[in-house]
């Protein structure tokens, strides 16, 4: 029951914007479950965050596709977890392996893989300096504390919406500043 009053509040956020991504990535590790996959046994069962679900069964109702972004360097037990949790068929890329480059590599692979571009992407993660390198490609990246919840779900709709805004005030300047240019020159030899 929790978890659809969690979904349901979780669409009402989402559709109060217009400009939304096309996907959201989400970290493993102290952003959809509270431990660290290498510490734990497979035989265990885990648990999510208390938010976690709704939030992606939300984004799931409203057709935003999801994928994971994991460094961890234990892939078969957090793959394990993922179908325990019965959430592997939530997300359209996986890419849950060990590395030095700060998730870059993760993305790279994501957007191959989904041809979504990092303009049109939504991530969460709690570690800054994974927050900082993804951020650098053009991701709206957001830093959880406690996990992902409602609150991070809003922030980052709200930054992906603003930075989504900028992306195509910049656009529309160097269209009018460029093709103002070309059409004058072209003008000038007649």
């Amino acid at each position: 029951m929790a978890d659809d009053k969690v979904r349901d509040e979780a669409m009402q956020i989402i559709g109060m914007f217009q400009i939304l991504p096309r996907l959201v990535v989400f970290d493993l590790d102290y952003t959809l479950w509270p431990f660290y996959c290498e510490c734990r046994s497979k035989r265990e069962m885990p648990s999510l965050y208390p938010q976690a679900k709704g939030i992606m069964s939300g984004l799931k109702e409203k057709g935003i596709q999801m994928a994971i972004a994991s460094r961890s360097p234990t892939s078969d037990i957090a793959n394990t977890f993922i179908d325990k949790l019965n959430i592997k068929s939530l997300f359209v890329a996986k890419e849950i392996f060990s590395s030095w480059s700060h998730k870059t590599e993760h993305f790279q692979k994501i957007h191959t893989r989904t041809g979504v571009p990092f303009t049109d992407m939504l991530f969460f993660d709690d570690e800054d300096r994974n927050i900082k390198s993804v951020s650098k490609m053009g991701v709206t990246s957001i830093l959880v504390g406690d996990g992902v919840t409602l609150g991070a779900l809003r922030q980052g709709l709200t930054e992906f919406s603003q930075n989504h805004n900028t992306i195509e005030k910049n656009k529309k300047v160097w269209r009018n500043k460029y093709s103002g240019k070309a059409a004058s020159s072209e003008t000038e030899k007649d």
